[in-house]
C-alpha cells in the first residue's frame, strides 16, 4: 500500500482480528445489557438475548467487513468524511441485521428506525475508537524515531566508530571505507520519511550494517551467526524495531565479556506467521541490567502494528537471553 499523505489518517483498520473480536465483544454487551428491559425472568432475558444477537452480530460483522474493504478508499477522504461514512454504513448494516429478523417473522416491522439510529450509534462509537487507535500509533512511532536517531548520534557510538575508521584508514582503506558506508546506511535509516511498517529485509539490512560497525570495533569478541528465511523476508514491522534489539545484544552481550558473545538472528516462516528471534550470550555475574525501555518499546509498537496477531516474548535462561517476535505475513 502507498503511503498516505502526512495529513490523512487511517482510521478504518478493521482487518485485523483483534479488532474485530473486541467489536463483537463490545456489541454483544451491549445486547445483554438492552435485553434486560422489558423481560421478567432469566429464561425471558436469555431468549431476549438470542433474539437481539440475531440481528445484532450480522449487523456488527457487515460493518466490518464492509469497512475492511473500503479502507484504502476511505485513506484518501478527510476525516469528517471518513468518520460520517462510517456511521452512515453502520445505520445500513444495523437495517440489515434488522431485516433478517422481520424476514424470519422473529419481529414486527415498526422500530425499523430505531434499529437504523441504534446502529448508527455504535457504529460512531466503534469509529471513535478506531480514531484513538490510530492516532495512538503516532506517537509511539515518533518517540521510537527520536530514540533511534539519539543512539545513531550518541556520542561515544560515533566516537568509537570514526576512530576505528581512522585506525584503518592508512592501512586498510578500504574496510574504512566500507565501514563510514555502514554508518552512512544506519543514519540514513534514521532520518528517512516516517512510514507505518517496512518489509522484514529491510531491517534485516539495517542489522546487518550496525553489527558491521560493531564487529570492526569487537573483534572476535563478537561472533555472529545468521540464520534466514527468504520466505520471510516480506513480512512487515514498524520502522527501527528490529536495529534495538540487536543493540540490546551487543551492549548486554558482547560489551561486559572479556571473551565476547555470539549474537544470533533468525527468521523462519511457518504457515502465516513468521517467528524472528535475537539471541546473544550473557556473561555469569557481569554486565549492567538495563531498565527494559527498548523491549518495552519494541512490545507496543509491534502492538499497535499488528495487535493481537503480533506476540512479542522475552527470557534470560542459562545465561542466554532470546527476544522472539510473532508477526502475520
Amino acid at each position: 500500500m502507498p503511503a498516505l499523505p502526512s495529513d490523512v489518517v487511517l482510521v478504518f483498520d478493521t482487518c485485523q482480528a483483534g479488532v474485530v473480536l473486541r467489536a463483537v465483544l463490545f456489541v454483544e454487551a451491549i445486547v445483554c445489557v438492552a435485553a434486560l428491559f422489558g423481560v421478567q425472568s432469566l429464561l425471558g432475558w436469555v431468549g431476549q438475548v438470542a433474539l437481539l444477537t440475531g440481528a445484532a452480530l450480522p449487523a456488527v460483522l457487515l460493518w466490518l467487513l464492509a469497512v475492511c474493504g473500503l479502507k484504502r478508499l476511505m485513506a484518501r477522504w478527510s476525516m469528517p468524511v471518513q468518520t460520517g461514512v462510517g456511521v452512515l454504513l453502520g445505520g445500513f448494516c444495523s437495517f440489515y441485521g434488522f431485516g433478517l429478523l422481520v424476514w424470519m417473522g422473529l419481529v414486527g416491522s415498526e422500530p425499523w428506525l430505531a434499529a437504523s439510529v441504534a446502529g448508527m450509534l455504535v457504529a460512531a462509537v466503534l469509529v471513535t475508537a478506531l480514531i484513538w487507535r490510530a492516532k495512538a500509533r503516532e506517537p509511539a512511532g515518533t518517540a521510537a524515531r527520536l530514540a533511534e536517531l539519539q543512539a545513531r548520534i550518541r556520542p561515544h557510538f560515533l566516537f568509537n566508530t570514526l576512530n576505528s575508521a581512522i585506525a584503518l584508514v592508512r592501512e586498510e582503506p578500504a574496510k574504512a571505507e566500507s565501514l563510514l558506508e555502514d554508518l552512512s546506511e544506519l543514519f540514513r535509516h534514521a532520518l528517512a520519511g516516517s512510514n507505518e511498517a517496512v518489509p522484514l529485509h529491510q531491517e534485516l539490512d539495517l542489522a546487518h550494517h550496525y553489527l558491521a560497525i560493531e564487529k570492526v570495533r569487537f573483534g572476535d569478541r563478537l561472533q555472529i551467526e545468521w540464520s534466514l528465511d527468504e520466505s520471510a523476508s516480506s513480512a512487515m514491522l514498524p520502522p527501527l524495531i528490529l536495529q534495538p534489539l540487536v543493540e540490546n545484544a551487543v551492549k548486554h552481550g558482547v560489551e561486559p565479556s572479556p571473551t565476547g558473545a555470539v549474537v544470533r538472528i533468525s527468521t523462519k516462516r511457518r504457515g502465516s506467521v513468521v517467528v524472528i528471534k535475537v539471541t546473544n550470550t550473557v556473561p555469569a555475574g557481569s554486565g549492567v541490567k538495563g531498565n527494559g525501555l527498548a523491549l518495552d518499546n519494541v512490545r507496543q509498537r509491534l502492538a499497535l502494528l499488528h495487535d493481537m496477531q503480533g506476540q512479542f516474548q522475552s527470557a534470560l535462561v542459562d545465561n542466554i537471553f532470546q527476544v522472539r517476535l510473532e508477526i502475520p505475513l
